[in-house]
C-alpha cells in the first residue's frame, strides 16, 4: 500500500483502507512427513551446528529430525518460560555457538528459540528487546517445528516470557525473530493426549476468533480467521476422540497455522489478556487457560460484534440460542475443565487478577468492547 494511501486512511475508514503488514517465514513446509526431511531443506545440514530447543518430552524424540553430528539439545523448556529459563538457554547457546537454532515443541519452545536466535551473539538481553522491533539482526538460521496444533508461533514474530518478580508476561516482537523455515507436520502432533489436543485446539480457535472480532480486524486476516474457526469446528472433536486420525490432525495443524497468520498483523484481545494471570499465577497451561475464559469473552463481545459472532457460532456448529452456554458446553464436551476453582483460583484472587489483566493494554485496547476491571472480575466470577 502506498504511503499516500496510508496517510489518507483515518481510523474510522473502511477496513479495506487500513494499512496492514504481514511478516512471515521465508519458507513454510506443510504436510505429513515434512519434519523427517529437514536435512533436505537446510543447505549443508550435515555440517551444521544445531541447537534444538525443546521440552523434556520432545527432546526425547528429536532423533526423528535426523540431526547432524554437531548438535546439542536444550531440554529444559518450561510450560510458562520465565527469565531464568531463558537465561539458561542463552548460556548454552553462547557456549555452543550454533549456526542453526531449532524450536521443536509447543509455543514455549518456539518462543525461546526465537529469543535465543537474536540474543546468543548479541550484547542485548531480553529486557532490551521487549517491545516492537528492538532486536538486532541475527546471524544464525532459525527453524520452527510445532508439535502441538495451537499456538501458531511457528509463523510469528513475537515471543513471551514471564518476569518472576512481577508475574507479568513480557513480549518481544521483531521481524528478526521470524523463522527462516517453518515446518508444519501433522505427524508431529499424533502423540498429543486428548486433554492437550483439546486445550491447544481451543488456543488456535481463540487466536482466530479474537482476531476476527478485534477492533483491528482486517479483511485480509478475516480470511484466515474464518477458515481456522471452521477447521476447529470440523476436526477438534475428532482429534480428541481419536488421536491417530491423521486427517483431523492435519485439519488442526492447518487451523493453528491460520491462527498464527492472524497473530502478527492483528493479534489477540481480551480472551488472552484474561487468561494470562491463570498461567503466571497458577501455572495453568496456556491452552486450558484460554479455554476456561473463551465462552465468557466471546459472549461479552457479542453485542458489539453480532454479525461476526453469528459467523463464529455457525462455523462451530452451534444452534445460535445462547452463545455463552453453547461455547461452554462445546469445551466441556471435549473433556476440558472449565472451572477456575478447580485450578487453584479462589474468590479472593479475582480482584488482583482482574487488575493485572486490565493492565495488558496491548491486547485490551483492541478488544471490540471496552472492558473495565469490574467487568473482568464478573467474567472471572462466572468462570470460577
Amino acid at each position: 500500500m502506498s504511503s499516500a494511501l496510508q496517510a489518507s486512511a483515518p481510523a474510522s475508514a473502511s477496513p479495506l483502507l487500513r494499512p496492514l503488514t504481514f511478516v512471515q517465514p521465508g519458507r513454510i513446509e506443510y504436510g505429513a512427513g515434512k519434519a523427517r526431511r529437514l536435512a533436505d531443506l537446510v543447505p549443508g545440514w550435515a555440517e551444521r551446528r544445531v541447537l534444538v530447543v525443546a521440552d523434556a518430552f520432545n527432546a526425547g524424540r528429536a532423533d526423528l529430525l535426523g540431526l547432524p553430528p554437531q548438535h546439542q539439545i536444550f531440554s529444559q523448556v518450561r510450560p510458562e518460560p520465565d527469565l531464568p529459563n531463558l537465561d539458561l538457554l542463552i548460556d548454552q547457546a553462547r557456549g555452543f555457538a550454533p549456526d542453526v537454532i531449532l524450536g521443536f515443541g509447543g509455543g514455549s519452545a518456539m518462543d525461546l528459540a526465537k529469543l535465543a536466535a537474536v540474543l546468543c551473539r548479541s550484547a542485548q538481553d531480553f529486557r532490551d528487546i521487549v517491545g516492537v522491533d528492538k532486536a538486532e539482526p541475527r546471524t544464525c538460521l532459525l527453524v520452527s517445528i510445532p508439535t502441538t496444533a495451537g499456538t501458531g508461533s511457528e509463523v510469528g514474530a513475537r515471543a513471551l516470557v514471564m518476569d518472576p518478580a512481577s508475574k507479568a508476561k513480557l513480549a518481544a516482537d521483531s521481524h528478526h525473530m521470524v523463522a527462516d523455515i517453518a515446518i508444519v507436520d501433522p505427524e508431529m502432533t499424533t502423540s498429543l493426549p486428548p486433554a492437550v489436543t483439546a486445550a491447544t485446539g481451543i488456543d488456535a480457535l481463540a487466536h482466530c476468533v479474537e482476531a476476527f472480532t478485534s477492533r483491528r480486524a482486517h479483511p485480509l486476516v478475516d480470511i484466515y480467521a474464518r477458515e481456522g474457526i471452521g477447521l476447529v469446528g470440523r476436526y477438534l472433536a475428532r482429534a480428541v476422540a481419536d488421536g491417530s486420525d491423521v486427517e483431523a490432525r492435519a485439519g488442526l495443524a492447518m487451523a493453528a497455522l491460520y491462527g498464527g497468520f492472524c497473530l502478527g498483523p492483528v493479534n489477540t484481545t481480551a480472551g488472552h489478556a484474561l487468561s494470562y494471570p491463570l498461567g503466571t499465577r497458577f501455572q495453568v497451561p496456556h491452552g486450558l487457560a484460554n479455554a476456561v475464559i473463551f465462552p465468557h469473552t466471546l459472549a461479552f463481545n457479542a453485542p458489539v460484534r453480532a454479525e461476526k459472532s453469528q459467523v463464529v457460532s455457525e462455523l462451530l456448529g452451534f444452534k445460535g440460542q445462547d452463545l455463552r452456554a453453547e461455547s461452554y458446553d462445546y469445551c466441556t464436551a471435549l473433556g476440558l475443565e472449565m472451572q477456575m476453582s478447580k485450578m487453584g483460583v479462589a474468590a479472593h484472587d479475582l480482584q488482583s487478577m482482574a487488575e493485572e489483566a486490565h493492565a495488558i493494554r496491548r491486547l485490551l485496547d483492541h478488544n471490540p468492547r471496552d472492558m473495565s476491571v469490574t467487568d473482568i472480575v464478573e467474567i472471572y466470577r462466572a468462570a470460577l
